[in-house]
């Protein structure tokens, strides 16, 4: 029972007011988000909102990360939207539960351990891009139907409901924090909305949001290699977009909350999640970092509140749908603005002329990307590939030499600098083989053999020494660069030298052996 207990958060220390209102708020705000991303993949609005429910729900009991909040997103809606247009809503249903099960394999391999590889440049980029998507969504509450801008009165007057939810948000922590702001200023616009009959767009001119109980539904698609074919590229890159976006929003919580959510479990549950999703009508999802930055901005800190979430959709869906409807659109629309000033990193801003250029290209590179191509997974993989080669180039740029001849003739090099596919080049150059006397020592304390174009190439070296009938000693290897050597000695043969402070190999008649 205490396990149990313990599961959802239920301990004295918690402040249930704060996370059921925030529950509460989080529901509201996943509303409108859940229904448009339904309808840009061309489904019905209750997939959204059921895909919502059921992933929010899952994610929020089983996730690895109490406070963040899943549930139907657009980065999911851009990639589904051809194949629902093409083969319709069932295939959709198929897709996400094959796409959850793809999740699920992937937490279960411990591959949730990749994030590390995200540098925070990449991570800078990716919350920017998000931010200025969230921002630009909101531009279309100031458009009418056939897509142009509001003029005079209805313009006028949905800036001072937009602006006045900012304010109040801004506002109202400064002067008590006994309710929610984000909650606080939906209430205070629908009450002004109504009490004065102002004419302005609400939830219900979007789409109506009345429903039942998810239904249970196994796909009716055939099960066949075909079908296989036809949604397994969609499955992989939901499945990724998927664990992208969640994962680095976790990161982004952990750093809110200095707390550390846990990345494989929160990918199982994701596609615990997905695979639910899928059986119960839902259009599946992944993490919102939008709803999270409310939820976590309202006080909440445990599993509470998404779990009120979900539960309070539903009930609004079942039960609530007429009052829903008719909250105003300025009021989510402001809330969501503020969201974006929140999510935005201005610190990122003050590193152009601190930070390494390399890093602001990353950047700028992973912020364009997600922003006018709309594809998480192509920005983070981009940035991550960029970042990647060039930390490979500058420290291929590093590798160093240091040269001088002992008492006994021999020259020493000494290397600085890790020796790998980036740096072989550099490291010939360094090398007088005709020159050079008849015994070299070739010192790698300051320097690391990292890869197989790092053996190769002293294979190579020492090839060409030996032509020219001289000797050539390696010495101070590591013992993961001796590993490395000694798994190698089929097809390379050098030479190392005991040394008194690092236990190395000295030559046995193939070549190579241990001390």
């Amino acid at each position: 029972m205490n396990k149990i207990l313990a599961l959802f958060d239920f301990s004295p220390e918690v402040n249930y007011r704060i996370e059921i209102l925030a529950g509460l708020t989080v529901a509201i705000a996943l509303i409108p988000e859940a229904v448009a991303f339904a309808l840009i993949a061309g489904l019905s609005p209750l997939t959204g909102l059921y895909a919502a429910f059921v992933m929010g729900l899952v994610t929020a009991i089983f996730g690895g990360r109490p406070g963040m909040i899943s549930g139907a997103t657009g980065a999911v809606a851009v990639v589904i939207v051809s194949l629902a247009l093409s083969h319709g809503a069932e295939y959709i249903f198929a897709t996400v539960i094959l796409a959850g099960i793809l999740q699920v394999s992937a937490g279960v391999l411990r591959l949730g351990k990749l994030m590390r590889l995200v540098p925070h440049s990449v991570i800078f980029g990716f919350v920017n891009g998000l931010a200025i998507i969230i921002f630009m969504s909101q531009l279309n509450e100031f458009k009418a139907p056939p897509g142009e801008w509001l003029t005079g009165s209805p313009l006028f007057v949905l800036l001072g409901l937009v602006l006045l939810t900012m304010l109040i948000i801004w506002g109202l922590p400064k002067i008590t924090k006994a309710v929610p702001p984000s909650l606080a200023a939906i209430l205070i616009i629908f009450g002004i909305v109504a009490g004065f009959g102002i004419d302005t767009r609400t939830v219900g001119d979007i789409a109506s949001i009345q429903g039942g109980f998810p239904p249970f539904n196994i796909p009716k698609v055939p099960f066949s290699l075909e079908t296989l074919m036809i949604i397994f590229p969609y499955a992989a890159i939901v499945a990724a977009v998927g664990l992208i976006e969640s994962l680095l929003t976790l990161n982004i919580i952990d750093e809110i909350t200095e707390t550390r959510g846990r990345s494989n479990k929160e990918a199982v549950a994701q596609g615990a999640g997905n695979i639910l999703s899928g059986f119960f009508s839902g259009m599946g999802g992944c993490a919102m970092i939008g709803q999270s930055l409310i939820n976590v901005s309202s006080g909440s800190r445990t599993r509470i509140a998404g779990i009120v979430a979900a539960v309070m959709l539903l009930v609004f869906v079942m039960f609530g749908a007429g009052l829903i409807e008719s909250l105003p659109m300025a009021a989510l629309t402001g809330l969501m603005i503020m969201v974006a000033i929140g999510t935005f990193e201005w610190a990122s801003l003050r590193t152009f002329n601190k930070m390494p250029p390399s890093d602001i290209l990353v950047m700028v590179l992973v912020t364009l990307i997600t922003v006018f191509l709309h594809n998480l997974a192509l920005a983070v993989i981009v940035g991550v590939i960029v970042a990647a080669l060039v930390f490979a180039w500058d420290n291929a740029k590093r590798i160093r030499a240091r040269k001088h001849v002992d008492e006994n003739g021999a020259k020493h090099y000494e290397i600085y600098g890790p020796l790998f596919f980036g740096s072989v080049q550099v490291f010939n150059d360094k090398f007088d083989v005709l020159g050079d006397p008849d015994t070299i020592y070739i010192d790698f304390a300051e320097s690391r053999v990292v890869d197989m174009s790092a053996i190769e190439a002293l294979n190579k070296l020492t090839e060409r020494y030996q032509k020219q009938g001289k000797k050539v000693y390696l010495k101070h290897l590591s013992k993961d660069c001796r590993k490395l050597l000694n798994n190698a000695r089929d097809i390379i043969e050098v030479n190392m030298v005991e040394d008194p402070t690092y236990k190395v190999l000295v030559p046995d008649s193939k070549g190579i052996a241990d001390v």
